[in-house]
């Protein structure tokens, strides 16, 4: 058992989790040390004790690691926030690093069979993220600020220029909380309920021209509306300001309806090439460019499915289903925000596709979407919350036999869980794609095909065997059945392993398929196959490309 506040020298960290904390091991016992760096020795002070691991902090950094950063990324307010959790690391160990989720979830939930591409990113890391939900509270001199809650807290810490969003949107908050101070306006306080102004909400688009900027209140009403409405005047970016009515105690944001006060009750963005109105109250992708780069891959991926009718469940405001699909095709959606569903039908129509119909239902009555639709669709897609799909949702959706599903996923652990369930009702995907739509975050998106076939009919075949016309003879079996028995399919991952059993290292799956490429072979459409890409191809170097080339020659595929 280690001692809580004891330092232990020259303790090596060997990994990173997911979480952002490096991780080592003391006399046996794993520790947790914000801050750490796979790689880094440091000297560690025991902060928290538990039977079977323990959290420490760095005392002093003896060693550093190749992976750490010489400048920090974060925000003066350092980490207090828990955002940045990758904050240490370069943005290439953070991309391995959640490669390596995705892989680690699929094999413990023993989903098997998959692919996992390397994760794709435009590499802009810094002021990516179009919306912000700052909570509000009072600081000792009385005064409203505006921040994050601290990790595992609801204790607000001041977050005036957080790099990861707008600039804008700190210049908005600010003046909001001081402007709402001179008005003698309270924060609320959860633990006694009390108190006016819950949290500061804002959105913008992909340019920062339109902006909308929701006031999130523990009242019927917002007192002081004239004064708070100048807020438009000082940044005439703001095309759509409004409250939104929350009296509950609970850790919900937004209320159930906004109430407009200047401007118009949504802000526009485009988005694929098509344009969108987005309320207040509706979903949004934060990060417009990689959401664009997603919903390219997923409108690529059904590009070979022949399908006619397109189910979005989860719709929100209609974005990916408006985006992916074909221009004939008839849409069909399912949303649980009523106002998301009135943008999502309008959106349709925007944007060409006037045989389009959008429902306020819940995911779990999907069962009844053939009736409420008129018809079964071809194809479903899917971008559940955090959650991921309940039992009854993928049992509902089997039930509706579409051709393929594509699921778009924001958490690893889950989508791995629900890969699992769709193969036991049939539905099997061999790729997974991850996107980092949440630079810096622990948070990777990924988006995955899954298929099912079924037979077009039957016939019945009568076969006698034995000796004689018209008969098969026995000794004939097995010696046919081998020369039609079909060729194992040949995975990165059985290459990688043949590699690193033979020589002694790894390789990288864009390497494997850098030397497919070269060499003419099917591959999938790893960052290394695409063109046009905005980050740097990534070459193996001539040791790597000679073993790559004996694992081909290994498994008859050159």
């Amino acid at each position: 058992m280690l001692i809580k506040n004891k330092v232990y020298p020259d303790c090596a960290i060997s990994a990173i989790n997911n979480f952002g904390y490096g991780v080592c091991r003391i006399e046996g016992i794993v520790v947790f040390v914000a801050g750490a760096v796979s790689g880094d020795v440091c000297d560690i002070q025991i902060i928290k004790t538990n039977k079977t691991w323990c959290v420490g902090k760095i005392r002093a950094l003896r060693q550093r690691s190749s992976m750490r950063q010489e400048e920090t990324f974060c925000c003066p307010h350092g980490n207090h926030c828990g955002g940045c959790i990758y904050d240490a690391i370069t943005y290439e160990e953070e991309l391995r690093l959640k490669e390596n989720d995705v892989l680690h979830a699929l094999n413990k939930a023993g989903a098997t069979g998959f692919e996992v591409m390397p994760v794709f990113s435009n590499h802009q890391t810094a002021a990516y993220r179009n919306k912000a939900q700052y909570p509000v509270s009072t600081d000792q001199n009385g005064n409203l600020f505006f921040g994050f809650y601290a990790p595992r807290s609801h204790r607000v810490v001041p977050a005036i220029g957080c790099h990861l969003q707008p600039p804008i949107f700190s210049d908005i908050a600010a003046w909001v909380c001081r402007t709402a101070t001179q008005c003698h306006v309270t924060a609320y306080d959860e633990t006694s309920g009390k108190g006016l102004l819950r949290h500061i909400y804002l959105r913008c688009n992909a340019d920062g021209s339109d902006i909308s900027l929701t006031l999130i209140i523990n009242a019927s009403s917002l007192p002081h509306a004239h004064e708070l409405c100048r807020v438009c005047d000082v940044f005439p970016q703001i095309t759509c300001f409004g409250y939104s009515v929350n009296q509950t105690r609970s850790n919900v944001i937004m209320g159930k309806s906004f109430h407009l006060l200047r401007g118009k009750p949504y802000i526009t963005d485009v988005l694929c090439g098509k344009h969108f109105h987005i309320s207040p109250l509706s979903f949004y992708q934060v990060n417009h460019d990689m959401a664009q780069a997603l919903y390219e891959k997923a409108a690529e991926l059904l590009s070979d499915v022949p399908y006619h009718r397109l189910l979005d469940l989860y719709c929100g405001i209609g974005t990916i289903g408006i985006s992916v699909a074909k221009p004939d095709a008839v849409l069909y959606g399912v949303e649980v925000i009523e106002e998301a569903v009135k943008n999502a039908q309008e959106n349709a129509v925007r944007n060409g596709f006037s045989n389009a119909t959008y429902v306020c239902a819940d995911a779990a009555t999907l069962a009844k979407q053939k009736e409420l639709f008129g018809a079964p669709p071809d194809a479903i897609i899917v971008d559940p919350p955090r959650s991921g799909l309940d039992p009854a949702t993928i049992d509902a959706i089997a039930a509706l036999a579409p051709k393929a599903v594509v699921y778009i996923s924001c958490a690893p652990d889950t989508l791995a869980r629900d890969l699992v369930r769709f193969a036991a009702v049939g539905y099997h995907g061999d790729t997974i794609y991850p996107y980092d739509l949440f630079p810096r975050t622990g948070h990777v998106e990924t988006v995955v095909l899954l298929s099912h076939k079924k037979p077009d009919g039957h016939i019945n075949v009568k076969v006698e065997f034995g000796e004689g016309e018209g008969k098969v003879p026995l000794d004939n079996i097995a010696k046919r059945a081998e020369e039609y028995k079909p060729k194992e399919r040949v995975t990165y991952k059985m290459i990688k392993e043949y590699i690193e059993a033979k020589y002694g290292f790894k390789v990288h799956t864009a390497y494997i398929a850098e030397v497919k490429r070269e060499l003419g072979l099917p591959m999938y459409d790893a960052p290394n196959a695409a063109e046009g890409l905005k980050q740097t191809r990534k070459h193996p170097t001539q040791e790597k490309v000679n073993a790559i080339k004996d694992a081909l020659n290994y498994y008859n595929l050159i």
